[in-house]
């Protein structure tokens, strides 16, 4: 009877993994689908969802406040109050779009300094921009930098 009941189980798995790949895989093939008659969006008319998907997924934090007045990496001196970043890879003087991916919120931020948190793409934000963002009572979260073009 224990062989009988393991084998019924075994094959309600299989079933549902059968389901889910099913379902799934028809799930990609009709979000590349654009229904017949539906305009096509051009670049200029993409939907905030969609600028939400671009760039690299980073993990942001903020400045401490004991940084307000010290030099940055590029020579510029750290103020709390200004839309500015540090990034491991970035140049001075870059203009990123930072979007919280928890609450769709953005920020463009100017990088001016660096710091190095091993192979996890991260950047260290003022506490302007994490107010902006939504995140100061957190601490940190999950964002999307996009490279603004100027």
């Amino acid at each position: 009877m224990g062989m009988e009941k393991l084998k019924h189980r075994w094959m309600i798995l299989n079933m549902v993994c059968v389901f889910v790949l099913v379902f799934a895989l028809s799930g990609l093939h009709a979000a590349e689908t654009i229904p017949e008659g539906a305009p096509a969006l051009k670049k200029e008319e993409a939907s905030p969802a969609d600028a939400v998907q671009k760039g690299k997924v980073a993990k942001a934090t903020y400045y401490a406040d004991r940084y307000n007045g010290r030099k940055t990496s590029s020579g510029e001196r750290y103020d709390s109050q200004k839309l500015t970043a540090a990034h491991a890879t970035l140049p001075f003087g870059t203009r990123v779009e930072v979007v919280n991916v928890a609450n769709g919120r953005s920020v463009i931020v100017k990088i001016n300094d660096r710091f190095r948190r091993g192979k996890v793409e991260a950047i260290d934000l003022s506490r302007a921009a994490a107010q902006e963002l939504g995140f100061v009572r957190q601490g940190k979260t999950t964002v999307r930098i996009i490279p603004v073009a100027e």
